[in-house]
């Protein structure tokens, strides 16, 4: 990509109305654009690293077995009502709406009673089971404070993962599956030695369920943490029996913010039993099928990596999820060699900004540092004289010479 085609534009000031460094940080450096509180677009290069996120979570969801399909938002006020969640008094997040025909519908918030309504089509003996499906789709919910940017949206995009079992041991299995695939994700997007699996309410059908917690102080959640054992204790559910019970102890706990990136809960029968979703075993008896719930917000993902990644002049992503590895920027009087070397990197497909425009050279380097690519290649009469260009690393800010003809061979190692 050529920055001159790019028709977004980087911004010298922070909006007034943004309290979030994640949300000053990604509306300065164009990656997305605040329509309303609560509600963003994702510009070219915001959707890149969105595109990346969801790349990483689909990998890790397939490795596991997961199967991924995609839902309609639009909402059935009947199918939500058999489990007593279309009402506003159950949910007070719902976005409402009527038809032409003066039915009225809503705008899904999450997906296990319509996705339990759709497996009855599908599941009927113990050997359909296990299901395990995922989607990538945007929810909708009227969140009474949307002020965290990204990391709290009215529309989001979620990947929601749901296991359907025949048994307390197979919900088990890949329920401890599930956790670890999360962790992997994590690791992967940069947040794996800040993030820490967090107990919390399970509910009516397990004594837990798991959230996974990113530490930073732009969280809303405050967690005591053990960070020998790497676990951690929602502030919700802290006691002195659930320390007990998890073999922690009081004095090894730390009281941390963090931001809740995803989270695993059993569901047991709740809504197979709603939706007589049963399967006959293999004795012929019915049975109710196992449920499972597995949620990630990619969008909540990226603005908390900026929220951790960046410094005074903007963000500094981790090369996993960056928009593009290398910004090439040429400030050398003749454009011939920068040229050269983005045909050549294009022509070996490296992901490569280049930044050709008709700029000073301190405008080129303020914005890439506010854009935050991994690594900077610069060419300048300077380095050509030397036949080299300057390779920066945004993260360290080392810098190194290379010799253009070892370019190639050099970033490929």
């Amino acid at each position: 990509m050529k920055q001159s085609e790019l028709f977004t534009k980087v911004l010298r000031e922070a909006p007034k109305d943004e309290v979030s460094v994640n949300a000053q940080l990604l509306i300065r450096g164009g990656f997305i654009h605040k329509v309303m509180a609560g509600a963003y677009e994702y510009l070219p290069l915001g959707l890149r690293v969105l595109n990346n996120i969801n790349q990483i979570i689909r990998e890790e969801m397939n490795a596991i077995g997961g199967v991924e399909l995609s839902m309609t938002a639009l909402q059935d006020k009947q199918t939500w009502e058999k489990t007593n969640r279309w009402s506003d008094e159950t949910v007070d997040v719902w976005f409402k709406s009527k038809l032409k025909s003066n039915a009225d519908v809503g705008l899904g918030f999450t997906h296990e009673e319509p996705l339990t309504s759709l497996m009855k089509n599908y599941i009927s003996s113990y050997r359909d089971l296990p299901v395990l499906v995922y989607q990538i789709q945007t929810k909708f919910r009227n969140e009474l404070r949307a002020k965290s940017g990204i990391m709290r949206g009215r529309e989001f995009l979620m990947k929601d993962l749901y296991s359907f079992c025949r048994s307390k041991e197979q919900h088990e299995e890949f329920y401890g599956k599930a956790k670890n695939a999360y962790l992997r994700i994590f690791e992967r997007v940069g947040l794996g030695d800040r993030t820490f699996v967090t107990f919390a309410s399970g509910g009516s059908f397990s004594k837990y369920s798991h959230e996974f917690q990113t530490l930073t102080e732009a969280g809303e959640d405050m967690i005591y943490l053990d960070r020998k054992k790497k676990i951690a204790v929602n502030k919700e559910v802290l006691s002195e029996e659930v320390i007990s019970d998890l073999g922690l102890s009081k004095g090894d706990l730390e009281e941390v913010k963090a931001v809740e990136v995803g989270n695993i809960f059993s569901l047991g029968t709740r809504f197979s039993d709603a939706f007589n979703l049963n399967y006959i075993d293999e004795k012929g008896q019915s049975c109710p099928v196992i449920m499972g719930s597995y949620g990630i917000g990619p969008g909540r993902v990226m603005g908390t990596v900026v929220e951790i990644f960046h410094d005074d002049k903007g963000i500094i992503w981790p090369e996993a999820i960056a928009p593009y590895k290398y910004h090439l920027i040429n400030i050398a009087k003749d454009p011939q060699s920068s040229e050269s070397i983005y045909q050549t990197l294009l022509d070996k497909n490296y992901s490569v900004l280049y930044d050709q425009r008709d700029e000073t050279a301190g405008v080129k380097f303020a914005d890439s540092d506010l854009i935050g690519l991994p690594l900077r290649i610069l060419v300048s009469d300077k380095t050509l004289k030397e036949d080299s260009v300057e390779l920066k690393n945004r993260q360290t800010q080392e810098t190194q010479l290379i010799k253009i003809k070892d370019l190639s061979k050099h970033l490929k190692k």
